[in-house]
């Protein structure tokens, strides 16, 4: 098998990870084995240095050289991962200025010795045609450089057009690009292109224009007339360019290798809207590339979109080179010129792979990260033994020392002296500023071990039993009318005695049965009891509390109940009578946060709504304005 690049818009160095195949394993060293891949670039991995972990740098048998944004938080961040077992980079940088300096130095890259430059630089007649200032350029961590004997490898994540506001930082962008790949030519590298660039190339690699385009809404000059369109089809070989080439641009410099292979495929696409489900309906836009300079052009044998693997809005794109190619009229093996000179000799390998070749961009020499042992490492050496004895302080000690640092001598002596002085605020405390004595949940944690004492009334105990009942009380069926009450029900108040001898009960209106009738009857037939004597008159009130309960039909209540917590139901789609799917607006404006239904199909090719087909009805109904 040839050697082989991968580029791949992961939307989140972890994303992948959750679908399959790479959900199987989770690890980068199995996803990099089922991309067959020798080299992965990766973009918008958005991710901080503080947040890597060793299983993303520490990758085994692979190198990784990160560029991540400086102030924003989350977002952009590109990254190349290196097979050693296949390539070795002679150098690397990170951005496109040069502006930027190596780890652990204040030197730029453009300021190093000849010997330690990548080249290609933009000069300072170059960089003032720019809007923005270089540093603000290279800040986002939108690009790394890697080069190696056979080409300058540049791995890159162009802003996408989606704001106004950041079109300058685009174009900006775009320029530096098309500035540092042209002098990277004239000085006679060879040079591979490739990333998430954000740009489709024409309607060809576009549905949404293809659609446009057939409606009468624009036309393809309009389309490729765009001012970033316009810039990256002057780059590459045989791009559309209405009109006279720009200054400076007069030749293209970089040859469309997937293309190449596949002239008038339509459909292939490589970034879907997730927002609107156009994946399954290929409704999409070509915008990751694998470049490559026009001397390179017949080095490749293959090159292809994996749209079928899953894990981002992006699908992988590769190129695959051939086992050997011709460099200056002789044929090479492309092992010998992927490594430093000396390395391999006619496709074997003669040096050993040593972390003596790593670079200073290098993620493993990241200092969290650097001189690490692996798993292995620590299995095949036998550790020191220590003649240092751990300590024995007992662990009950310590949390005994420790629970009384958390709540202090005063609290536990004033936890023990009841009502007679306020107790300090203790979490989860059962007191209150009233010396009142909430109920506690049967679930909930125990408090901390601390003796209560026994200047408590006994009948705190009780008091806080006979707090008021639980909701779900309500449904429960009650039991016989003579049926003995708990002594927490009997120690209520005089009022709710009253209550019950003041005047008649109130009754269910859904009593209908004739025993029922029967036993209101008798309910109101009990003589009510004086105020004065609640002792003897708590039977009866007891009694007539309870048959008036079982007159309250549970089922009935109920469903009362439920009518009034219960979800919608879900309502059809028009076109295929299919359960509808929630989504919310997050446009600005007057409905910006209104949920509404719309058909669960995906949108077709088309991009639109159709009627009478597989894909997306037009059914939208708002989900305040829904009733079933």
């Amino acid at each position: 098998m040839g050697f082989r690049i991968t580029t791949w818009n992961v939307n989140g160095i972890r994303n992948p990870f959750a679908y399959e195949p790479w959900r199987g394993k989770r690890t980068f060293e199995a996803m990099f084995e089922i991309l067959e891949a020798d080299i992965v670039v990766l973009q918008e991995t958005k991710i901080q240095r503080k947040d890597l972990r060793d299983d993303m740098v520490l990758v085994p048998g692979w190198d990784c050289h990160f560029s991540l944004p400086r102030f924003k938080k989350g977002y952009s961040g590109v990254v190349i991962y290196t097979r050693n077992a296949t390539c070795a980079p002679v150098r690397a940088e990170e951005g496109l200025t040069g502006v930027l300096c190596p780890p652990n130095s204040s030197v730029p890259f453009r300021d190093l010795p000849h010997d330690q430059q990548i080249g290609g630089y933009p000069t300072i007649a170059q960089l003032s045609m720019l809007e923005l200032d270089a540093a603000t350029l290279d800040s986002e961590g939108r690009c790394v450089i890697l080069e190696f004997p056979a080409f300058v490898l540049l791995g890159l994540y162009c802003p996408a057009n989606r704001d106004e506001s950041r079109d300058n930082f685009r174009q900006g962008f775009l320029d530096l690009m098309d500035v540092r790949i042209r002098n990277l030519v004239a000085m006679g590298k060879r040079v591979f292109v490739t990333g998430d660039l954000n740009i489709s190339r024409g309607e060809i690699d576009a549905a949404h224009v293809s659609e446009a385009i057939r409606k009468g809404t624009t036309t393809e000059d309009d389309f490729i007339s765009a001012p970033a369109r316009r810039l990256f089809n002057q780059l590459l070989y045989s791009g559309k360019v209405i009109g006279e080439r720009d200054e400076g641009r007069e030749q293209p410099v970089l040859f469309d290798i997937c293309r190449s292979f596949h002239p008038n495929r339509r459909g292939m696409y490589t970034c879907w809207e997730q927002k609107i489900n156009a994946r399954p309906g290929n409704y999409g836009s070509r915008i990751d590339y694998v470049l490559c300079s026009l001397n390179m052009q017949d080095w490749f044998c293959d090159s292809d979109i994996q749209e079928g693997l899953m894990g981002s809005d992006h699908c992988p794109v590769y190129a695959m080179f051939k086992s050997s190619v011709c460099l200056n009229g002789q044929q090479v093996n492309m092992l010998d010129i992927m490594n430093p000179p000396g390395m391999f000799n006619n496709g074997v390998r003669r040096q050993e792979y040593t972390t003596k070749l790593l670079l200073p961009t290098s993620g493993r020499l990241i200092p969290e990260f650097d001189k690490r042992r692996s798993i292995k490492d620590m299995f095949s050496r036998k550790p020191k033994t220590s003649s240092q004895k751990p300590p024995t302080t007992s662990a009950s000690t310590t949390c005994a020392s420790t629970r009384e640092q958390a709540y202090g001598i005063d609290a536990v002596e004033n936890f023990s002296l009841g009502a007679s002085k306020p107790s300090p605020p203790i979490a989860d405390s059962s007191l209150t500023c009233k010396g009142t004595v909430r109920k506690r949940s049967g679930k909930s944690d125990p408090p901390p071990s601390v003796k209560r004492s026994k200047s408590f009334p006994s009948q705190t105990t009780a008091t806080s039993i006979a707090a008021q009942r639980t909701l779900k009380g309500f449904f429960k069926p009650k039991g016989a009318v003579g049926s003995q009450i708990s002594e927490a029900e009997t120690r209520d108040t005089p009022v709710q005695a009253t209550e019950c001898s003041s005047g008649p009960l109130p009754v269910s209106s859904t009593i209908s049965r004739p025993e029922e009738q029967k036993d209101l009857q008798s309910i109101r037939s009990v003589p009510a009891a004086p105020t004065s004597n609640i002792g003897s008159s708590r039977p009866a009130a007891s009694s007539a509390g309870q048959d008036s309960e079982t007159v309250i039909d549970p089922i009935v209540s109920k469903e009362d109940w439920s009518k009034l917590f219960a979800k919608k139901p879900v309502p059809m789609c028009e076109g295929h009578q299919e359960p509808c799917i929630s989504l919310s607006t997050k446009k600005a404006g007057i409905n910006c946060g209104r949920s509404f239904w719309i058909c669960p199909r995906p949108l077709g090719p088309s991009g639109n709504k159709e009627k009478g087909t597989q894909w997306r009805c037009a059914t939208f109904i708002w989900a305040s304005d829904w009733n079933p």
